[in-house]
């Protein structure tokens, strides 16, 4: 990531949003840095997308502040929002002309932006092989990039992609992945919306997480991440159970997790009986000796972060995902 500036890209604070009678959205506030991917989170109905469309200004905010490089978003409207690209799901394109003629139809709409950006603008997106081709015969990801190309021929410093790995396959994720990482290291800031969890885990440099239209993380993924307690993966013989359940519960420092833990990686590969427990490393080789002591073989000990998707899910009490 690069080295930001001084002043954010984008920074909301504490935005409130009432329709009718009911409060929507209470008091949200975060901030996008330049060079920045930042991942926006939500389960359905928490204000998510209710707080993008207050970000491109589509409707107001009922108090609070929006802003893209320090111009307010409502009341600096047009300074504002010539620094912001959007996409909102799929790209709006036409699919009977070609992706050179869909740049220069959405140029002509942009001050000072002719033949010259859009040159550039495709080759920063790398079609510069299909663009002459009709948009009908693109695929899913190819729109994805000609959607992006449409929105960096404003030259903007935010990016802004709601669900943008929506249909993709994993090959269409995987690019898409790299091209929004190579954006971001040329100072381009980004925010993703997405239902994805495991993109964000491994697309994005920040998050937040909105929750009944607050926000209850805002912060780095591996900081949210490492503020969890770690698991503690044991392997036993199946027939010694039992009886290391029974140590374990025993050990004064160390909480057996049931229940449906992620696993990935041991789970289904091992015909060993795993449990997992709650416990600080200095405890670990104290609850080993206590096992083998006993005369349990420990076949295996190994420590698992929790993922993304494990912090969501008990951040928001097990809510839906949009």
């Amino acid at each position: 990531m690069n080295a930001q500036s001084t002043t954010p890209v984008l920074s909301v604070k504490d935005v409130k949003k009432k329709i009718g009678k009911k409060l929507i959205i209470k008091g949200v506030s975060f901030t996008v840095n330049e060079g920045e991917i930042f991942g926006f989170l939500g389960p359905n109905g928490s204000g998510k997308t209710t707080t993008i469309r207050m970000l491109v200004d589509l409707i107001k905010p009922t108090s609070g502040a929006i802003e893209i490089c320090g111009y307010d978003v409502q009341y600096q409207h047009n300074q504002a929002l010539r620094y912001v690209g959007c996409i909102v799901e799929n790209p709006e394109l036409y699919s009977y002309m070609t992706g050179w003629q869909n740049l220069e139809h959405y140029a002509r709409m942009l001050p000072n932006t002719g033949e010259q950006r859009i040159r550039e603008v495709v080759e920063i997106v790398g079609m510069d092989q299909r663009i002459h081709d009709k948009v009908k015969t693109y695929s899913l990801g190819m729109r994805q990039r000609l959607g992006i190309a449409q929105a960096l021929l404003c030259k903007p410093k935010l990016l802004i992609l709601d669900e943008p790995t929506n249909g993709l396959d994993p090959a269409g994720i995987k690019e898409l992945r790299e091209f929004i990482r190579k954006l971001a290291d040329d100072g381009l800031s980004i925010f993703i919306s997405s239902h994805l969890l495991s993109e964000i885990q491994t697309m994005c440099d920040r998050v937040a997480i909105i929750s009944h239209g607050s926000i209850i993380f805002e912060g780095g993924v591996e900081q949210m991440i490492s503020q969890a307690p770690k698991a503690v993966v044991w392997q036993v013989r199946p027939e010694q159970e039992t009886l290391a359940r029974e140590t374990i519960a025993a050990h004064e420092n160390a909480k057996i997790l049931d229940g449906p833990i992620e696993l990935e990686g041991i789970a289904g590969e091992t015909e060993n009986s795993i449990i997992v427990t709650d416990m600080s490393q200095q405890d670990v080789p104290v609850l080993n000796r206590r096992l083998t002591t006993a005369g349990i073989d420990v076949l295996a000990i190994e420590w698992k972060n929790p993922t993304l998707e494990q912090l969501f899910l008990t951040m928001t009490a097990g809510e839906k995902i949009e």
